[in-house]
Formats: C-alpha cells, sequence, structure tokens
C-alpha cells in the first residue's frame, strides 16, 4: 500500500462526486479554525489514531489527508493512518495554500458546514427573529412569552438570557408542550450567536406550532452587545417530555414532508454487510440517556449539537447516518435536518429497542502504558531525573504546570527531545492525546512513562505555577485565538463574531451551495 497525492482541481471535483469521502485536516486545532476548506473535519495529528477510528470506520474510503503546505505533518500522519489499517490514502499537494493558489476559498472558524447552513436557512425560510430591544421590551410590559436556550446546559450555565429555560434544539420536540400550554405564548429562542437559535425556531414552525416562534437575533452575543445584563452560572434542568397526539402527527409529517426512510433492524444489519459504503448509528436523545441504554457501538450525539457540529461525529461525507430515540420524534426531527444538508440519513424504526449493534473503534494499546504515581512523578521532578513533557492543552499549561515541565505537543515532540538520553515523563489528561504521544517516542529508544492527571487540578501535594504568555502564543498551535474571548466581555471580537456568521453565504462557491436543499414554505 502506497500513499498517493491528489492536486485540488481533483481534490475539488471528488468532494462534489457524490461518491464517499474523507477531508482530514491534520494540523492542529487552532491552525484548522484560523484558515482551512469547507468541508474538512479537524483531526489534528495529536489524536490522530483515536478520532480517525470514530470519524471514520470503514478503512476502505477514500481518505485526503492535508496540512499547511504539504511539508508539513501531513505525510506522517499518512503514515500514521497506513498502520491504523487505511489503504485508500491521499495527501492534499500543496496543502492549504495549493488549494488557495488553485482559486478555491479557505474559510476561519469551525463547523463551518452546520453554521452556513443556519445562515441558509434563515435566508430561504424567512424565519421570524426578534432583536434584544425587542425581547427587553416584551420584558419590560410584561408579555405572555417564554425564552427556551437551544444550547446544551454546559453551555447555558456560563451564560443565559435572564429567565431563559434550557431546553436543547434536539429536545424541543419532545418537551415543547411542557414548557408552554397556551398557544398564545410568545416562543423564543436562544443561542450564543445565530445558528442554534434559527435552527430552533424554524424547527418548532416546521412541527407546525400554533405558537408565535421567533429566533432571537444574535442571542446573548447580540444581548450583551446592547448593553443588557447576562446571568452566569444558573443551572437549569430540562423539563419532562410530554407527547401527545398532535406532536405524533407533526413529527410523521415532518418524515413525509422531507422523505425521512424509518428502518428496520434487517435493512441496518443489511448495510452493516456492505463493504462499500461507511455506516454511523448515532443516538440524538441526551448523555445522561444515553448512559443507560445506549445501544452498543453507538455514538451519543445529542440532537441539537449533531445538527450544529455534524463533522464532530460523522468524518466521512456521503455515508449512511442511522439515527434512533426513544420516542418516535427526537430523531426524525434531527433528521429532517441533516437531510437537508445533504446527509443520507435514515431513522431506526424500533428506536432503542432495536437488536442493532456496530462495532466499537479498536485502538492497539499494544505499546504498553507505563503509569507513575503521584510519588513517583513527584521525586523525579524534585531530582530533575527525567524531562517532564506536559501534552495537555496549551491553555490547560498556562493555567496550572509543574515547575521544570515544557509543554509538547506530538508534531513537535521528537524535535524537543532530540540528543537527550534521559527518561521521558509525559503529563497527560487525554488518553487520545497519550496515545498520540507514545506512538511518536515508539522506536526513540528512550523510556517512556505516564503520569495520568485525573481532572483539571494537580493534586494538592505539588506546588505549581502559571504563566500567561507560556508557551507564547505563536506555539499554540492547539487553540483557536479567533475571537475566542467573545463570551467573555470583548464586544469587538463578539461584533467580529457575528459578522463572520453572517459573511459565511457570501464565501461560498456554487458546489458548496448545492450541497443543501432547504424546503422553503414553511409557516
Amino acid at each position: 500500500m502506497t500513499i498517493q497525492f491528489v492536486d485540488a482541481k481533483t481534490l475539488k471535483q471528488w468532494l462534489h462526486d457524490r461518491s464517499e469521502i474523507a477531508l482530514f485536516d491534520v494540523r492542529e486545532h487552532g491552525q484548522y479554525g484560523e484558515s482551512h476548506l469547507f468541508l474538512a473535519t479537524s483531526v489534528p495529528y495529536s489524536r490522530l489514531e483515536f478520532e480517525a477510528a470514530r470519524l471514520a470506520p470503514r478503512k476502505s474510503v477514500r481518505m485526503v489527508v492535508y496540512d499547511e503546505n504539504g511539508s508539513g505533518v501531513s505525510m506522517q500522519a499518512a503514515q500514521a493512518l497506513l498502520k491504523q489499517g487505511y489503504h485508500n490514502i491521499f495527501i492534499l499537494s500543496g496543502g492549504a495554500q495549493g488549494w488557495k493558489h488553485a482559486g478555491f476559498n479557505l474559510f476561519a472558524g469551525v463547523n463551518l458546514p452546520s453554521k452556513t447552513f443556519g445562515e441558509l436557512v434563515e435566508h430561504q425560510c424567512h424565519t421570524p427573529r426578534v432583536s434584544a430591544d425587542d425581547l427587553m421590551k416584551m420584558m419590560s410590559e410584561k408579555d405572555d412569552f417564554i425564552v427556551l436556550d437551544g444550547r446544551p446546559q454546559s453551555e447555558f450555565k456560563k451564560m443565559s438570557i435572564p429567565g431563559a429555560q434550557c431546553c436543547p434544539n434536539g429536545e424541543l420536540a419532545y418537551r415543547i408542550k411542557s414548557h408552554v400550554n397556551n398557544p398564545d405564548t410568545k416562543i423564543i429562542i436562544n443561542c450564543a450567536g445565530r445558528t442554534r437559535s434559527i435552527i430552533g425556531a424554524q424547527t418548532l414552525i416546521n412541527l407546525g406550532i400554533k405558537n408565535p416562534v421567533y429566533a432571537l437575533e444574535n442571542g446573548t452575543q447580540g444581548w450583551y452587545l446592547n448593553d443588557y445584563v447576562l446571568e452566569h452560572g444558573k443551572v437549569s434542568q430540562y423539563a419532562e417530555p410530554k407527547l401527545d397526539d398532535e406532536m405524533l402527527l407533526a413529527s410523521k409529517a415532518l418524515a413525509d414532508k422531507f422523505q425521512i426512510p424509518l428502518i428496520s433492524d434487517e435493512q441496518f444489519f443489511s448495510w452493516k454487510k456492505d463493504e462499500d459504503r461507511s455506516l454511523y448509528l448515532c443516538d440524538v436523545r441526551t448523555a445522561e440517556e444515553f448512559a443507560v441504554n445506549g445501544l452498543p457501538g453507538a455514538q451519543n450525539t445529542p440532537g441539537g449539537q449533531m445538527i450544529q457540529a455534524t463533522d464532530q461525529f460523522v468524518g466521512v461525507r456521503n455515508a449512511r447516518i442511522v439515527l434512533y430515540d426513544s420516542d418516535g420524534v427526537r430523531a426524525v426531527t434531527v433528521a429532517s435536518w441533516l437531510k437537508q444538508m445533504g446527509h443520507d440519513v435514515t431513522v431506526l424504526r424500533d428506536g432503542i429497542q432495536s437488536k442493532v449493534s456496530l462495532p466499537n473503534p479498536q485502538i492497539d494499546h499494544s505499546l504498553g502504558l507505563e503509569t507513575l504515581t503521584a510519588a513517583e512523578l513527584h521525586t523525579a521532578n524534585e531530582n530533575n531525573s527525567a524531562i517532564l513533557l506536559d501534552i495537555r492543552g496549551s491553555m490547560q499549561y498556562r493555567k496550572s504546570h509543574l515547575p521544570g515541565s515544557l509543554w509538547a505537543i506530538r508534531p513537535r515532540l521528537l524535535e524537543m527531545i532530540q540528543g537527550t538520553q534521559k527518561p521521558i515523563v509525559i503529563i497527560s489528561d487525554d488518553p487520545a492525546l497519550t496515545y498520540g504521544a507514545l506512538l511518536e517516542l515508539h522506536g526513540c529508544n528512550l523510556t517512556a512513562k505516564v503520569y495520568e492527571l485525573q481532572g483539571p487540578q494537580f493534586p494538592k501535594e505539588f506546588e505549581v505555577i502559571s504563566s500567561d504568555a507560556l508557551p507564547p502564543d505563536a506555539d499554540c498551535i492547539d487553540f483557536l485565538f479567533f475571537v475566542h474571548d467573545r463570551h467573555d466581555g470583548n464586544k469587538d471580537a463578539a461584533r467580529r463574531y457575528l459578522e463572520w456568521e453572517t459573511g459565511l453565504i457570501a464565501q461560498l462557491d456554487e458546489d458548496e451551495i448545492n450541497l443543501y436543499s432547504i424546503q422553503e414554505g414553511w409557516k
């Protein structure tokens, strides 16, 4: 098996030929977020093997990897993927810059296909919206309204509109009747920016909810930019599910409207045997529900996040995606959006009662993992008897690290240890990063042991230090600085982010626009 190369113009054709393709940007996440191909999935070299096994389960899939200019980590990544059993691998000649020089656009930000989709939905469906000032007026006049935040609880807790309740978009069909029982109550859906506000509001409209429904324009960022106060640290439990015949009929109408197939276990088993197509099994329920009775080999892809960040769960374009739930409404609702995004999506008819399964991704752990105790790490640090390499995220290192430890990341690991004879101690909090680092060190004839940090803090017996500028920004290739502080009081960053979102459509070419098939006419 050999690694092949593909030029930008050929890759452009491949991306739109309706055959399966995995396009992996193997630079670190910060580099990816600054400038990448529209349909690329971020699969950093530092965690490549773990992520590839999940994102691209079929080893024979057509796979293209790229870096900045074709001379970076793409060859190392391709070779690593060959060792993992992938055998149809191509490197993009010239990398991201070669793509740009061929006349094609590069994009900043993350989750581009999903966020662009949200903008297209608003543009084509004319989703109703209210501004922050409009909402404040409703509050002042004590109108009959409710604000539902379409994000998960973790994001809701960070900042929320005063009085808002948490109901992620994927839960709306399942729980809306518990939130609202008066058909005259105005429903406002918000998120942190724009996409989930638009998708959430349009979801309720598509389900035929009789209430007036609106997206909050620019979400919590728009609220803050208008100098209104946000709440922080609020905990909001999900409302109890409440399904009635009306919602079940609405879900069925949605499935009919968007031609969402409901498949049997037999059909799934037939697809499972198909060696020419990739197959994903996705549970769109909450993480808590999935933990109780998720199907073997399924991913937990909470519905709102599956729409918002599809590329974080599915790394193969034009693959088969099978969704399931416990109620018959959530999976269909999510599928209706994925279908419009151009995905081949179906719903498992029997939901959690199904007998289907997929194999879990197999990672070869034969390298052997020698771990250190806290006491052993303390001794190694005190005696300076080993090189301490902290491979956690650069921002975590800045916040807290051991004196004398060095921040390290897989693409630069061999360069850092060149010439050393000392044993290596790796400090890690993530099995994917640990595995990648051990693979990189394999064959260096150095002793390497790992201290696995449990949780975000070092044990109390360690004296740790912090640094606002170590590693320097230029070295923090894992962290996306692009408007990263838009939720932390930087109004200029918030404005730039919203301008970025609203400007996405203008950057698309005709092929990229044609990926979507948005249904109009919902009122």
